[in-house]
């Protein structure tokens, strides 16, 4: 067991030091007095508007001298399944430029974003998603998310921009406008100085938060949980319509259950994507659990024991009891698996150990204990002990520089305290 995850930490170690190694040379780290001058000149930066070829163009060939640039976008997703991109904001050091999505063909740019060294954001979940939705590129390897940065300096797992500037940099930008209409043309001058503010002190900030990482040693860490995180947002945005029930899942559902999850799930999923409105509007979580428990036979049923609209039952009734009839009909091995229960026990002794090793270890490293353990991630270690579930099903996040912690300290610590961890799994003895 220790063997095979060694092995895997080896490798993971290996990809790792050479992703770090091209988009990160520490001999650039600026002093404080070089970040101050630097923020002083991202003021006075000029700002183009690309809304041509031509324009496009220059940009692209400005973006090829880069080694780093510092992005964002604003989108549109209110009443469609496919977010509507409006805009691309990108600060090379040099320029800000606003790129006019809906009028360009952005082909070539995502492929030349794709090859940068380094792509530098806030909070990059949606802007990635997007990124992925309407590029072909793969999982990136070039992405530092500053936001990441800062849960391991600071603990606070999702500080805002706004915040972030204000704390490291004191500069101070407005917010007012997230929610505008971002395909109006032309943006207002509030939109467009919020546009230019999401860029313009990005690559300042990322200067400042590196050489602090870089003084307490977390800057591989943090790369490397950059790049996790890219690649879960690739998974997230290719995954398969039948893996989509996995996110409503419960522990309490039976296989037969789980199956009508999955069939009502994918084709919500499907017709969602296929008339182009989010899925919520095809139907809510509550719908999708109503389906699940009454498991409705008849239109009148959708109407009576659902909290379906009564538009989408008129259209789509008849052809959603047929597909909640068709996973009833599958058989036992065609039925997903139970998902596991949650650790759960008035009997603290294992939590108690485990948030012990935790807070040392974090004392050991520097890094705070919610960025250390995700929650998911010690559920999935509870899973693997108690169900004694291959190592290969460790979280990705456990694969990489945790993964020798996680294998001489954190598994058998948990392993012996298995028996309470069952009992608290409600499991039983097998015979």
């Amino acid at each position: 067991m220790t063997q095979v995850a060694s092995e895997t930490t080896a490798a993971k170690a290996q990809s790792t030091d050479k992703k770090i190694a091209s988009i990160y040379d520490s001999s650039k780290l600026l002093d404080v007095e070089a970040i101050a001058r630097e923020r002083q000149a991202s003021a006075d930066l000029p700002v183009h508007w690309v809304a041509d070829f031509d324009a496009l163009e220059a940009c692209l060939d400005d973006l090829e001298t880069c080694d780093r640039v510092a992005l964002d976008t604003e989108f549109i997703k209110r009443n469609t399944y496919f977010p509507i991109l409006a805009l691309v904001q990108i600060n090379t050091g040099k320029a800000i430029y606003l790129i006019d999505a809906p009028k360009l063909d952005l082909t070539e740019f995502w492929v030349v974003l794709e090859e940068m060294p380094l792509m530098i954001w806030h909070a990059c979940g949606e802007d990635l998603g997007i990124f992925y939705l309407l590029s072909e590129s793969p999982a990136l390897t070039n992405v530092f998310d500053t936001q990441i940065a800062l849960s391991y300096l600071t603990g606070q797992l999702q500080m805002g921009y706004q915040q972030a500037l204000s704390q490291e940099l004191d500069v101070h930008v407005e917010k007012a406008e997230s929610q505008s209409d971002w395909l109006a043309r032309p943006l207002s001058h509030e939109q467009e100085n919020y546009a230019i503010d999401d860029v313009r002190y990005l690559l300042n900030l990322y200067d400042i938060l590196q050489q602090q990482l870089s003084k307490q040693g977390l800057t591989d860490k943090v790369v490397e949980d950059c790049q996790l995180y890219a690649k879960e947002l690739y998974e997230s945005a290719n995954i398969e319509d039948d893996a989509t029930y996995l996110a409503m899942a419960d522990f309490r559902y039976t296989p037969e259950q789980l199956a009508v999850l999955q069939a009502v799930s994918s084709w919500r999923e499907a017709l969602a994507r296929a008339t182009n409105q989010p899925k919520t509007f095809v139907l809510k979580k509550q719908a999708v659990r109503d389906l699940v428990v009454e498991m409705p036979t008849s239109i009148k049923q959708l109407t009576q024991k659902t909290t379906m609209h009564r538009s989408i039952v008129r259209l789509y009734g008849d052809e959603l009891i047929q597909v909640i009839n068709q996973a009833k009909a599958l058989s036992p091995e065609e039925q997903p698996p139970r998902i596991f229960p949650p650790y759960r026990s008035k009997d603290k002794s294992v939590s108690k150990a485990v948030d012990q090793v935790i807070k040392q270890y974090e004392e050991q490293t520097g890094v705070p204990a919610n960025v250390l353990m995700r929650k998911k991630w010690l559920s999935s270690l509870y899973e693997i002990v108690a169900y004694d579930l291959p190592l290969e099903q460790l979280p990705e996040g456990l694969k990489g520089w945790r993964n020798e912690w996680v294998m001489s300290t954190l598994i058998p610590l948990i392993t012996s305290h298995k028996e309470a961890l069952k009992a608290g799994m409600s499991m039983q003895e097998d015979d």
